[in-house]
């Protein structure tokens, strides 16, 4: 039988496949903050019981499943049909939903498609106020027209921009009080959508002389990272390989670069955020270079077989979410030691102080440091031969 409390129900969550520690946890107060305005919203009448909900940014089910534990979806209308970037959450909510016994009553969608004609949108504030605004956009673009949107965070990462950019979209925003370090902001009265949405945008970088394509969810735009361009300065001392994997892709400069580098590769630009896959892909059609690269959804290249690629290049992540983590990057070294061929390469650049050379040694195989500035240090490994 389905869990209906909710403290129960958050008890029964994991993150996996996404990394999981003792200090990392599946839900916070921000989910339960959302679902029970949610559920006042709905009691009221303010929110018609049986209208159309949509969650956006849920990060491992918690807000899809809460929902449906309240009753509000009313199955006989539609799914409560939720959006994620990452491939992970996509995955983690399928097998907490097993779990819990919610095997039906949702839809894991696109944007805009997950939001389209809904009456009720519960977000997941991001970090990034440009995946904010595209968020903001689709909402306003393609839900209902009395559509109410309850954004929620965290107070210590929220700011008044996030205020100034749903106010762009929404003729009335306001700010709810705080509750357990976590607030809402409430949107109404969608103003009507014209033009041509923000994201994605495409921008020249004159400095690599290349065209790059960015949703609103990637890592620095259109701009190029410092940790990417420390390792782009050594892509001349590079070998060619057949077959190159750039393994958290983000807009794809890299696998870009190699490619205009090497026209005979084939090179995998990889990430388990659906807008990095889909910038990566623009990239590669705005350069000409769509033959080469094949983009991929997925997590640490778990669909790719073993020893399938000559050369990995890796710019690790250090948090996962808010938290400082290494996990993630161990995961992502001990995927690239899985698909590489014996004596391919691992070209990895990372936060000096984060010291990933001892995994590196022990997981793909003997490791030296090709460069090093003020913050960050770029190494090479090559894959030991199987033992």
């Amino acid at each position: 039988m389905a869990d209906t409390n909710l403290e129960l129900l958050f008890s029964r969550l994991r993150r996996f496949p996404d990394v999981e520690a003792a200090n990392l946890q599946a839900w916070d107060a921000t989910d339960r903050l959302l679902l029970d305005t949610a559920a006042e919203l709905v009691a009221t009448g303010e929110v018609p019981r049986g209208g159309r909900i949509a969650v956006v940014g849920d990060n491992y089910g918690a807000l899809t499943l809460g929902a449906l534990a309240l009753g509000l979806s009313d199955s006989t209308n539609a799914a409560v049909r939720v959006h994620q970037d990452l491939i992970t959450g996509e995955r983690a909510l399928r097998r907490n939903a097993a779990a819990t016994g919610f095997t039906e009553g949702f839809a894991q969608l696109p944007l805009p498609a997950a939001v389209d004609g809904a009456a009720l949108v519960l977000l997941q504030l991001p970090r990034s106020l440009a995946e904010l605004e595209e968020f903001a956009d689709a909402v306003a673009r393609h839900a209902a027209a009395d559509v109410v949107l309850l954004a929620g965070g965290r107070v210590k990462h929220m700011s008044l921009g996030m205020n100034a950019v749903l106010a762009r979209y929404f003729g009335e925003v306001q700010p709810q009080l705080a509750r357990q370090k976590s607030r809402i902001l409430r949107a109404r009265a969608a103003r009507p959508a014209g033009g041509v949405p923000p994201f994605p945008v495409e921008e020249r970088n004159t400095e690599l002389d290349l065209a790059v394509c960015a949703h609103g969810a990637v890592f620095a735009g259109t701009g190029l990272d410092i940790g990417t361009r420390f390792l782009a300065g050594f892509l001349p001392d590079m070998p060619f390989v057949e077959h190159a994997i750039d393994l958290g892709c983000g807009t794809g400069i890299l696998a870009a670069l190699y490619a205009r580098s090497h026209p005979d590769a084939t090179v995998t630009a990889t990430d388990r955020s659906a807008a990095a896959v889909e910038s990566a892909l623009g990239t590669a059609r705005a350069n000409g270079l769509d033959r080469q690269i094949q983009v991929l959804q997925d997590d640490a290249m778990s669909t790719l077989p073993n020893g399938c690629a000559g050369m990995v290049l890796l710019n690790p992540p250090f948090h996962l979410g808010a938290a400082v983590h290494a996990g993630a990057g161990i995961k992502l070294i001990e995927a690239a030691a899985r698909v590489l061929v014996p004596g391919g390469e691992l070209w990895t650049v990372f936060n000096s102080h984060l010291h990933y050379q001892p995994a590196l040694e022990r997981l793909v195989g003997p490791t030296g440091e090709v460069g090093r500035n003020a913050k960050f240090t770029v190494t090479a490994s090559v894959r030991k031969p199987s033992s």
